[in-house]
């Protein structure tokens, strides 16, 4: 918009000396930072090719111990082989027409933008999808962590810091390993998590004199065991920071969930089939299009302590 001119003034009365420049600087979405690969097992995804394919993966069997006395007659169990079916069933495109016209004159190279913006939102939507189905195939326990419409109080720093103990306790109790905990909780449970009234505050939680936690950073370091994320894609009541690509209860309450976890509990195998190339046969255009097939499968709902936690945390989005 050009500069006002004062009444009267006539001169060079058309603006056509100041043209619109549009800048080569594209303002770009933000990046959701993506917490599947941290926190899943990928050992199978070497072993996934195409759209459809399966792996079967063996559970080791379990071997029954009995009492024994002299002279008594020693029975062998027979081994029973199980099988867990890991298929990559699961996929997600994306497909957008460049004009040649358009491309020619252009100052931006809008295929490599938008393929770009493509890439992420693959991403975006398979995070998504992961998470939500770990959510609905978790062994919940209501009784240590509350269940929808019956959250338990997550509006203190150390209520927060309390929820993330007992999931530590419960992991110990299914003789989960310490090494590869992970925990994922919306934005909200992390703030108030940081408040000044949190355990976390305290060296005997962290093990360390000196925590980054101290002065609010966030940190790469253990708490209670569990390496801590963050992720949007877990909605807080009925409000999500994208509808479409969040989930959890339908609720104004502020009740949300929180995930807890062994990394050895669900395997994911993600493979981009293809990214290519075609002409549109009815304009002159290119048409660029993305596929992006994966697995993913809760191998351990209780055993590893997979649980869907409902807490309730006050929904700052409303």
């Amino acid at each position: 918009m050009a500069v006002g001119r004062a009444a009267g003034y006539d001169n060079l009365v058309n603006d056509a000396f100041m043209p619109a420049i549009y800048s080569q600087k594209v303002l770009k979405y933000f990046r959701r930072s993506s917490v599947v690969e941290a926190i899943t097992n990928t050992d199978y995804a070497g072993e996934i090719e195409n759209f459809g394919d399966t792996v079967k993966i063996i559970k080791e069997p379990s071997i029954t111990v009995s009492a024994y006395t002299r002279g008594s007659t020693v029975n062998a169990q027979d081994l029973t082989d199980t099988e867990i079916t890991l298929v990559v069933d699961q996929g997600n495109y994306f497909a957008f027409k460049v004009d040649d016209i358009e491309e020619r004159q252009s100052h931006l190279n809008w295929e490599a933008l938008a393929t770009s913006s493509g890439a992420y939102a693959l991403k975006k939507q398979y995070d998504y999808n992961v998470l939500s189905n770990i959510n609905s195939n978790a062994s919940t326990d209501t009784t240590n962590l509350g269940a929808a419409s019956s959250a338990i109080s997550c509006n203190t720093g150390d209520e927060c810091a309390n929820l993330v103990s007992t999931a530590a306790r419960l992991l110990d109790e299914a003789d989960v390993p310490e090494d590869g905990r992970w925990c994922v909780a919306p934005p909200q449970f992390y703030e108030i998590l940081r408040q000044a009234d949190a355990k976390l505050m305290d060296a005997s939680v962290t093990g360390e004199s000196m925590s980054a936690l101290m002065n609010g950073a966030v940190t790469a370091r253990k708490v209670h065991g569990f390496t801590l994320y963050q992720s949007n894609a877990i909605a807080v009541g009925s409000t999500g920071s994208d509808s479409t690509a969040t989930f959890g209860p339908s609720s104004t309450s502020g009740e949300t969930n929180v995930l807890f976890g062994h990394m050895s509990a669900v395997a994911t195998a993600s493979h981009i089939a293809k990214t290519e190339v075609v002409r549109d046969p009815n304009s002159f255009a290119d048409i660029v299009r993305g596929l992006h097939v994966f697995g993913r499968k809760v191998l351990r709902p209780s055993g590893s302590g997979f649980i869907g936690v409902y807490s309730a945390v006050p929904d700052l989005n409303t």
